[in-house]
């Protein structure tokens, strides 16, 4: 059966809103447009984002559920507590966002990643304007884990994150909830479900329930020094 999908302007920066968008495929809004910079905040800021793999065209979502995460209420497992006190690693804010990017695509492989050529050029372009950030992992001095997203004010919307060691992806993430809350952080924005979220203790709301708190936390300003490069633990 033929589905409709928009298509996005060359440069009207305009998406339909997300209401609209299908059912099956569960979330798919539209289609075309570009990853600038500017683009892609208009676009987070109104709960969609890009999805789409090399060589097809440029997809983006809205799905309902919606998968977050409260960074307040986030609370590690004894064993993981206990693991992290002997694991030796260091766990640091915006040291090394364009190398965390390139392995949260990397290490997946060519044929499993989503995060193509082009996003993992557009996604360090905003890391260089400020609006991209990440969480490094650390051990012996050598990058094995991490995580990155976008800052929509008081959210998060967390893009990949990826784990060469032990415990590595949970530890950063752990260690940034801590951080995000403390800065006034209110919400982890997690996009779709998976078995790893759900460890992590993510849950699904309604999408209209996600963009109206989006809305009203989009605009909030966080504790001074939030996204500074920093070491968090």
């Amino acid at each position: 059966m033929a589905i409709y999908l928009p298509e996005l302007d060359s440069v009207d920066l305009q998406f339909p809103h997300p209401s609209t968008a299908l059912d099956d495929p569960n979330g798919l809004l539209a289609f075309g447009g570009d990853l600038s910079a500017q683009r892609l905040i208009h676009a987070y800021r109104q709960g969609i984002f890009p999805w789409y793999a090399e060589g097809e065209p440029l997809l983006w979502w809205s799905p309902s559920p919606r998968a977050i995460i409260l960074p307040e209420i986030f609370q590690p497992s004894k064993s993981l507590k206990k693991f992290y006190r002997k694991s030796g690693y260091q766990v640091t804010l915006n040291h090394a966002c364009h190398q965390v990017i390139e392995r949260c695509a990397y290490s997946r492989g060519v044929d499993a990643t989503w995060i193509t050529s082009a996003m993992i050029k557009a996604y360090q372009h905003l890391h260089n304007q400020g609006h991209c950030h990440s969480v490094e992992v650390w051990h012996d001095g050598q990058l094995v884990g991490g995580l990155y997203g976008i800052s929509v004010g008081a959210v998060f919307c967390g893009e990949s994150m990826f784990s060469l060691a032990d415990n590595a992806s949970k530890i950063a993430f752990w260690h940034f909830c801590r951080h995000f809350s403390a800065h006034n952080g209110s919400l982890i924005d997690c996009q779709i479900m998976n078995s790893h979220l759900a460890s992590l203790g993510a849950q699904d709301v309604p999408r209209d329930a996600f963009l109206q708190t989006l809305g009203q936390q989009r605009c909030a300003i966080l504790k001074s020094g939030c996204y500074s490069p920093q070491v968090i633990a």
